[in-house]
C-alpha cells in the first residue's frame, strides 16, 4: 500500500518540480515583456530619446539599445565572475578610467583602432591587478575592489587637466571624426555598432558557459571551492581569468559610453557597480556563486535599462531608484520561492 501511494504521488511531484523549474529559468523573459507593455502604454511624449511618446517605435527602441550598451557589455562578465563566488565592485571605477584613457588617445591624433586596443589592454591590466589582489595577496573580494574603485577613479581624476570636467573637444584640440561612431553613429542593420558588440560579447560568453571548461569551473568554484580544488581545478587562475574577462568588457563600456557623450567623462562609471549586481541579481545569479546564466542577465539588463529610461517620464526622479528596488525585491523573493518549492518537491 505505502509504495502504491508513493506511486500516485509521484506524478504531482514531478509536475511540481517541472512548473518550477520553468519558472526559475524564464520568468526573467516575462519580467521583459510585462515592463515593455507597461511602458508601451504610457505617456513618453516629454523624453526626447522616445518619438511621439511610443516605447515600441523604432527610433525609441535605436536609442534605449544605443544608452544600454554599456551593461549589456558587462552584464555576462559580471555574471560569470559572481558565479564564480567572487565579485568586482571596481567596475564603473574600470570603466570611467578606460572612458577617459580612450579619449585622451583619440583626442591626441591615436587612429581608431589603436586607440581602442590600447584601452582594451589597460581594461584586461585592470582586471588582472584586481585578480592579483585577491588570489595571490588573498585579500578579500569587496575590499580588494572597494580599494581599487576608489584607485582606478582616482588615476581616471588624474588623467584630466585641473580646471577641466572631462577630456573633450576644446581649447585647440578636437576629437576626430570617428570617436562618435562606435556609440553612437555607426549602425548595422540599423541598429548601433556597440549594441551589436554587446551581443557579441554576450554570444561568446553564453558560449563559454555552456561550452567549455571556463563554464564549468567557474560554476564548480562558486559552488564549492574545496571540492573543486580537491578535483584538480586550479580556482586561482580561473579567477584571475574571469576578473580580466570583467577588465575588458568594462573597458569596452567605457568606450560605448565616451564615444556617446563624445568626451572621457571621470564620473562616467559611477554607480555602474550597482547596477551590474542588481542586473545579475534580477537574472537569477546567486550572490554567494555557484549558480546564474549570462543569458538572463543580458535580459536583466535590458529591464533595468527599459526601466531607467522610461521612468524618467512616467516616475518622479525621488521615486525610481525606489521602483528599481522593489523589482529586484520582487524578483530575489520570486527566485527564493521557486527554488524553495522546487526543492520540496
Amino acid at each position: 500500500m505505502m509504495s502504491q501511494s508513493s506511486t500516485l504521488a509521484q506524478p504531482p511531484a514531478t509536475r511540481g518540480v517541472r512548473v518550477a523549474h520553468f519558472l526559475r529559468n524564464y520568468y526573467i523573459y516575462f519580467v521583459l515583456v510585462a515592463v515593455v507593455a507597461l511602458l508601451s502604454v504610457a505617456n513618453l511624449d516629454k523624453f526626447d530619446l522616445f518619438e511621439r511618446g511610443n516605447f515600441l517605435n523604432e527610433k525609441s527602441i535605436i536609442n534605449i539599445l544605443r544608452v544600454s550598451a554599456p551593461l549589456l557589455t558587462l552584464a555576462g562578465a559580471f555574471t560569470l565572475l559572481m558565479v564564480s563566488g567572487y565579485i568586482d565592485l571596481s567596475v564603473g571605477s574600470t570603466m570611467s578610467l578606460s572612458a577617459v584613457i580612450y579619449a585622451l588617445l583619440a583626442i591626441n591624433g591615436v587612429p581608431f583602432l589603436a586607440a581602442f586596443a590600447i584601452t582594451m589592454v589597460a581594461g584586461a591590466g585592470l582586471g588582472a591587478f584586481n585578480g592579483f589582489l585577491v588570489v595571490r595577496l588573498k585579500i578579500t573580494p569587496v575590499i580588494a575592489t572597494l580599494i581599487t574603485l576608489s584607485l582606478f577613479k582616482g588615476m581616471a581624476l588624474l588623467l584630466v587637466q585641473d580646471g577641466v570636467s572631462a577630456i573633450k573637444s576644446g581649447g585647440g584640440q578636437k576629437m576626430p571624426g570617428w570617436f562618435n561612431s562606435y556609440g553612437r553613429e555607426g549602425t548595422l542593420l540599423n541598429l548601433p555598432m556597440a549594441f551589436w558588440v554587446a551581443v557579441a560579447v554576450t554570444l561568446v560568453l553564453v558560449i563559454a558557459q555552456n561550452r567549455t571548461l571556463l563554464g564549468k569551473y567557474a560554476a564548480a568554484t562558486g559552488g564549492n571551492p574545496t571540492a573543486a580544488k580537491l578535483s584538480g581545478i586550479n580556482t586561482g587562475k580561473i579567477v584571475i581569468l574571469l576578473y580580466v574577462i570583467v577588465g575588458v568588457s568594462a573597458a569596452l563600456a567605457g568606450i560605448a559610453r565616451s564615444s556617446f557623450m563624445s568626451l572621457g567623462d571621470p564620473l562616467s562609471g559611477d554607480g555602474m557597480e550597482l547596477t551590474a549586481i542588481l542586473v545579475v541579481l534580477l537574472g537569477g545569479t546567486a550572490f554567494s556563486g555557484g549558480e546564474g546564466r549570462v543569458l538572463r542577465s543580458f535580459v536583466g539588463a535590458l529591464i533595468i535599462m527599459a526601466l531607467t529610461v522610461g521612468m524618467l517620464t512616467v516616475v518622479p526622479a525621488y521615486y525610481q531608484t525606489l521602483v528599481l528596488g522593489a523589482v529586484l525585491l520582487a524578483a530575489a523573493a520570486s527566485n527564493h520561492l521557486i527554488s524553495r518549492k522546487e526543492t520540496a518537491s
